[in-house]
């Protein structure tokens, strides 16, 4: 959530990064939350003075109850009463506005970083890089669909007599490839210095809130309606929850967790071959890396984020470029983020498996996440977060870029893991 002062002290800077997300209707917004803010500002100045002319009526009540003069203190009582509901409208008056100014910032993005490029979509995204061989397949390739059904390793028919569409079984070999990536993507974590958590996988309302699904998301999340319970879309959400109400040293900086969570997404709306198999999921696996980050070095923080992410990369022989998010095609609570794309070589298209971000101290306004600095005075933190890695794509590439005539050949780096080299 934008800070008010922010957006007051830098106007022209926040409306133009507004305009960059194509956020329609951004003047009027920033108009409004300005007028809100100094209503509440008049609000709490009227209350103020009222209570204080109550302060002062209350000492010369006192003064004249000791001099004798009853018939005085009667008449100045009556204004002590009408201050008293005077004061208790004002105090309605100003939860009322600052209930709708809360709201009204809840509605407005993140600012992107001035590095963001602008655009409407993923086509307007930029590529900061590419790496790796693209593999040249045997004839006959197949696309990962075909190869699990094929191998009777994944099966989506068994998901949907249990549950539904986009909740896949993993069987024999898929699910101890399941079991190695999230096995290795945990100890890479941890010899990188993260710290393993393991999170719930319900979150409640204040955690929606505090990190940005909600009310933003909240159609793309399952909700346990009885208990107001929702089936958390990332460990971004538990994990950065935990340092909710937090005030930090500036010497626990970096803090650095990992955790592996299913994750949940209803994932409305679109159908083709682009989402067929295990392209779209409603749930799916992912580890996922949490930076809490002294602000003058988040920016540092999200390019070694996405050099480590490239590394997983790298170690699984995948193909793959990083994009920077265009201003149209940026998560909501984003200042700044990296894609990571695999290439599918029998699909022949790229596969987003990862996105790192940073969401400077929007998030931590609403955490209320800060950091005492060396004057001892509260500041807030930023927060970071990355895919490192999401599960689905990951295999879908694996299983379509090894495949050989004879089977699919495993990612050596995968292979102590899983106890076989090839399927």
């Amino acid at each position: 959530m934008l800070l008010v002062n922010t957006i007051r002290e830098n106007y022209d800077t926040v409306l133009t990064g507004l305009k960059k997300r194509n956020l329609p209707n951004a003047e009027s917004i920033l108009a409004k939350v300005l007028e809100l803010d100094q209503s509440r500002k008049d609000t709490q100045n009227q209350r103020d003075t009222l209570q204080a002319e109550s302060n002062a009526i209350s000492k010369q009540i006192g003064m004249l109850m000791k001099e004798g003069k009853t018939a005085e203190v009667e008449q100045i009582k009556a204004r002590t009463t009408e201050i008293k509901e005077q004061i208790k409208t004002l105090e309605e008056s100003f939860a009322q506005i600052e209930e709708s100014l809360k709201q009204l910032l809840y509605t407005v993005p993140n600012v992107p970083h001035v590095s963001v490029p602008f655009g409407k979509s993923a086509e307007d995204n930029e590529i900061v890089l590419q790496n790796g061989t693209i593999p040249t397949l045997p004839e006959g390739k197949l696309p990962h669909w075909e190869l699990i059904k094929k191998l009777d390793i994944i099966d989506f028919e068994l998901g949907v007599k249990i549950t539904g569409a986009g909740f896949p079984v993993y069987k024999g070999k898929g699910a101890r490839l399941q079991r190695a990536l999230i096995n290795f993507f945990l100890d890479e974590a941890l010899k990188a210095g993260y710290t393993e958590i393991q999170p719930p996988i319900l979150v409640n309302e204040d955690s929606g809130y505090g990190t940005g699904q909600l009310p933003d998301k909240e159609g793309q999340m399952y909700e346990a309606t009885v208990d107001r319970l929702f089936l958390i879309p990332t460990a971004e959400v538990p994990i950065t929850n935990i340092y909710r109400d937090v005030i930090l040293n500036e010497s626990d900086f970096p803090i650095k967790n990992v955790g592996y969570t299913p994750c949940f997404r209803r994932e409305a709306g679109s159908w083709g071959a682009h989402v067929r198999g295990l392209n779209r999921l409603h749930q799916f696996d992912k580890v996922e890396i949490v930076h809490i980050s002294h602000p003058e070095v988040s920016y540092q923080a999200l390019e070694e984020m996405s050099l480590y992410v490239q590394g997983l990369l790298q170690k699984l022989e995948l193909p793959y470029r990083v994009l920077r998010l265009c201003g149209g095609d940026m998560g909501f609570t984003s200042a700044l983020t990296y894609d990571m794309e695999v290439f599918s070589a029998a699909q022949e298209r790229w596969l987003e498996v990862s996105s790192v971000s940073n969401f400077e101290s929007y998030q931590a306004n609403r955490l209320k996440l800060r950091y005492r600095n060396a004057d001892k005075k509260t500041q807030l933190a930023h927060t970071l977060n990355g895919s490192a890695l999401a599960l689905p794509r990951i295999v879908a590439a694996i299983l379509e870029n090894n495949q050989t005539e004879s089977g699919i050949k495993m990612p050596e780096v995968l292979i102590p893991y899983l106890g076989f080299d090839e399927i």
